[in-house]
């Protein structure tokens, strides 16, 4: 195995393991988790979007059914990681560390996708495109 396909694998389930624990606490502790979106500035029923998201971006980027259905989840965490990266800065309440967390894991999922994927993605840059399947 390389250090591509090792990257891509540990990234990626660091990421997906961070997605599910979030959905589990936004299930768990949900009128918590509404309180801090109303906080702010946020509609409180955007929870349960949040928390559909949360669950289908992993399945769709493990699963892989679809290089484009991939694709389309890791825009979908990029926005909502720069979101909530945003919101955590502007209240000031320190919470934007996993966000950061996340983009770094996010960046070197999507990066490295091709080195640890059968099928590539025609979407990731050509410096790291290289695909070097063991």
């Amino acid at each position: 195995m390389n250090k591509g396909k090792i990257a891509y694998w540990i990234s990626t389930g660091l990421l997906c393991l961070i997605y599910g624990l979030g959905a589990l606490t936004c299930i768990m502790q949900r009128t918590m988790v509404e309180e801090g979106f109303v906080q702010f500035g946020y509609p409180a029923y955007l929870v349960t979007v949040l928390i559909v998201a949360k669950i289908a971006a992993p399945l769709a980027i493990l699963s892989r059914v679809s290089v484009q259905l991939s694709d389309l989840a890791y825009a979908g965490m990029l926005f909502h990681l720069l979101l909530a990266l945003s919101a955590h800065l502007n209240v000031g309440d320190g919470g934007f560390v996993p966000a950061i967390v996340g983009l770094a894991l996010l960046a070197i999922s999507f990066l490295t996708q091709n080195r640890g994927r059968k099928v590539p993605s025609p979407n990731v840059p050509p410096a790291f495109a290289s695909r070097q399947i063991a």
